[in-house]
């Protein structure tokens, strides 16, 4: 068992990288964001919980393309942050995911299980080879192994990342003809707080995608893990791992939906892949080894866990429940975002409730 924990939080941490690289690129560092990493692992061993942080990247992007800087970007980090862990202390994401109800959550959860797989179909796109390997072993390798996410995630992560290494090697580029990664932000840096109309502008659209985000995404882990989840308790500590992330300095780390839920035992697996992540940030192991995991890699597992594992369950359990509402809630969450998808569905379910 504990083989098969320590395989899951290493194939998640090897996906992890490249997602890291994003940060970087945005201005964030990447060695204080360890900060982040390590506060996240504590607050999943004090509350129990199967739901790991890690990078995120659709909050990279926002908070990266909301902030005029990087002065800008590290106070909407850290300002949302602080928003996100006063939520989750008061405990009011719970009481919202009551008040949603069933269908709607099952709704978002389908939506997101599209998004994934979309995601997925667009990564071999882009890279076809590494893509496409990743998404033919891990389709056979998830059959095969009688549904086993591990051995998927694992085999199809560590495939096509083996075969791009290869082809890197054979190509004519080399090296010093690829561009040179920023590292002047590769230190620990207190804040300087700002506070200017963009930024509390920005801190309230990236408020509202995690609170979509934390509710689906978790609630995503939760299910292949077989547990229940504390949606309050997991916005706590992410939360805070991004406040004290971006105080020193570094980037967002939000809640994901991870493969070491798949794991035997996904709490230890969750909190073995938090510390070997901050590990590699506080050597300074990533920039050098990021480049040579395409995230391509990951496009298999997305597929698979979007298309065979979250949508169908959840499709079909929102869909006998309210079906108007499960349609909308779905194709909304699945082309915008959780928590429009969840609004969507709200509007529609007190309309049909006239």
């Amino acid at each position: 068992m504990f083989f098969e924990d320590l395989l899951a939080a290493i194939a998640v941490v090897v996906n992890g990288l490249p997602q890291g690289l994003l940060s970087l690129s945005y201005g964030f560092g990447l060695l204080p964001t360890a900060a982040g990493f390590l506060i996240g692992s504590v607050g999943m061993l004090v509350f129990g919980q199967v739901a790991p942080i890690s990078f995120q990247a659709e909050s990279i992007v926002m908070a990266g393309t909301l902030g005029k800087n990087r002065n800008e970007r590290l106070n909407i980090v850290f300002l949302t942050g602080i928003v996100m862990a006063i939520i989750g202390g008061l405990g009011l994401l719970n009481p919202t995911i009551d008040f949603i109800g069933p269908a709607v959550l099952n709704s978002m959860m389908a939506g997101v299980g599209i998004m994934l797989a979309k995601t997925g179909i667009m990564m071999c796109k882009e890279n076809k080879i590494a893509g496409g390997i990743a998404m033919a072993s891990a389709i056979l390798v998830y059959f095969l192994t009688d549904n086993n996410l591990i051995y998927t995630i694992v085999v199809s992560v560590f495939v096509s990342t083996l075969v791009h290494i290869l082809m890197k090697r054979f190509s004519q580029k080399t090296e010093n003809e690829e561009s040179p990664l920023d590292l002047s932000n590769e230190k620990f840096e207190p804040l300087k707080f700002m506070f200017n109309y963009n930024v509390i502008r920005s801190v309230l659209a990236l408020v509202t995608l995690q609170i979509g985000g934390n509710i689906a995404y978790a609630s995503v882990t939760g299910s292949i893990a077989g547990a229940a989840v504390n949606v309050d308790k997991i916005t706590l500590y992410s939360g805070l791992a991004d406040s004290a992330s971006a105080f020193l300095g570094g980037g967002p780390v939000e809640a994901i939906i991870s493969g070491t839920a798949a794991a035997p035992n996904p709490v230890r697996s969750g909190i073995m892949m938090m510390v070997f992540m901050a590990i590699i940030l506080l050597v300074k192991f990533l920039p050098k080894v990021a480049k040579y995991v395409p995230s391509e890699s990951i496009a298999g597992f997305l597929f698979v866990l979007g298309a065979l594992v979250v949508f169908p369950g959840n499709a079909s359990a929102a869909l006998s429940e309210a079906p108007m509402v499960a349609g909308v809630t779905t194709i909304v969450t699945s082309v915008t975002d959780p928590f429009v998808g969840m609004i969507a569905g709200l509007i529609v379910r007190f309309f049909t409730g006239l």
